[in-house]
């Protein structure tokens, strides 16, 4: 087995307010302790809602936010020991494409010349063949060649999200962090932008960090999965393994409030109840203790570790993961029923103690 391209370990970030005149000090810890390990031309998808730390971390591996501690090793370089220049270099193997593509692009700037920069910034063509090659990425990512010459403004916003991509394919990298690229997008977009990532993937053997709040569109991608709640990650492992057998309660809600990949399917949502924990509060236990249905004493006690729950790498942050029932497969009679409304059935069955039909 090959050494893998991106390995994390520890990786803990706090921000901080206040401290002036009339007001003191205050400390948000927003990431703790996160680790996840990728390999080469495969996607780690890194879940959860808002405020869960996702683009904290992905910020962090750039280096655009430094870390308060861990360690972040890519390619086996340790990436937080490297000086300016030294960083500079790094940068073109890993890039980076964020949520909003418009605020992404300069708006005074064709795009073929903010795809250009790029490749002149780090020498990698001949300045003749510059243009050729920015007629190839607009190609690559769905454009036609002749739109090079357009500003962001006179695009879509899938269509800009497409500049972004070959904007960050310019360097020939072998890491893009994807920070929520398909959010801002219509389902339908969204779809394509999906479908053209995941060609890219095949076809160029690029990897991907895809950071997202929706797990269908994570499902659509990662080979492997990390779920953050409150900084923390709570559940990783292999896709098939999250996906098939949740072990924390707040995956399951998570998938629960997915809309249903069944066609004419009903879409009914389980809300996740409550809010996170505030970043700048101390909670001594585990932190969805106060939105968990499966909740007990011991649970608000001590915060449980990320243990693993089989021999393939899955792990979960919950004492009772190993009670949990596994999700059961559809019956005949439940065929028309979204998996989301049997997920929050089996949900409601637990929490109140009774066993799931088989």
């Amino acid at each position: 087995m090959s050494d893998p391209l991106l390995q994390v370990r520890g990786l803990s970030k706090s921000f901080h307010s206040g401290g002036g005149f009339l007001s003191r000090r205050r400390s948000a810890h927003v990431v703790h302790e996160v680790g996840f390990t990728l390999a080469r031309g495969e996607v780690f998808g890194l879940v959860g809602e808002s405020g869960s730390g996702k683009t904290t971390i992905g910020r962090m591996l750039l280096r655009l936010i430094e870390p308060d501690a861990g360690d972040i090793r890519f390619d086996g370089v340790d990436v937080r020991a490297l000086a300016a220049d030294e960083l500079r270099r790094l940068r073109r193997r890993i890039q980076i494409i964020f949520q909003d593509p418009f605020a992404s692009l300069d708006p005074r700037v064709r795009i073929g010349e903010a795809i250009a920069a790029p490749i002149r910034l780090h020498g990698l063509r001949p300045a003749a063949q510059v243009r050729d090659r920015v007629m190839e990425l607009l190609d690559l990512v769905g454009l036609p060649p002749g739109h090079a010459g357009r500003f962001p403004h006179e695009f879509s916003g899938g269509q800009r999200q497409r500049v972004a991509i070959a904007r960050a394919l310019a360097v020939e990298p072998e890491l893009i962090v994807c920070d929520e690229p398909v959010s801002a997008l219509d389902l339908s977009v969204q779809a394509q932008v999906i479908n053209l990532l995941s060609d890219l993937r095949t076809r160029l053997g690029v990897s991907y960090v895809f950071i997202s709040h929706d797990m269908a569109v994570v499902r659509h991608l990662a080979s492997h999965v990390g779920v953050l709640y409150a900084g923390r990650m709570v559940e990783t492992g292999p896709a098939a393994a999250i996906f098939a057998d949740p072990r924390h309660p707040y995956t399951r809600m998570l998938l629960a409030a997915s809309p249903s990949p069944v066609p004419g399917a009903r879409r009914q949502r389980a809300e996740i109840r409550g809010e996170p924990p505030s970043p700048f509060s101390a909670v001594p236990g585990c932190r969805f203790a106060s939105r968990c249905p499966f909740v007990l004493d011991a649970c608000r006690a001590a915060e449980p570790p990320l243990d693993a729950f089989r021999d393939d790498g899955h792990q979960a942050a919950c004492i009772r993961a190993g009670e949990l029932a596994p999700v059961r497969p559809l019956s005949d009679d439940e065929s028309l029923m979204s998996p989301a409304y049997r997920l929050r059935m089996d949900l409601l069955r637990q929490a109140r103690g009774t066993a799931a039909p088989r």
